[in-house]
């Protein structure tokens, strides 16, 4: 589970990058954030269903 909540965090923070980064104009940094935001809000989403269904995190 803290794997998912690192991912989350990271992608709220990639959120808040792509806001802040297109105020500034800086579309290059604001393709590398939305990347990361699709990539790491993928995989915390994915994680989260996966351990809510029942399929993982026994330890």
């Amino acid at each position: 589970m803290f794997l998912a909540i690192t991912f989350l965090l990271v992608a709220i923070l990639s959120a808040v990058g792509i806001v802040r980064e297109m105020r500034r104009k800086n579309f290059f940094a604001v393709g590398f954030a939305a990347l990361s935001l699709a990539v790491f809000g993928w995989f915390s989403v994915m994680t989260i269903i996966s351990i809510i269904a029942g399929g993982g995190a026994t330890a």
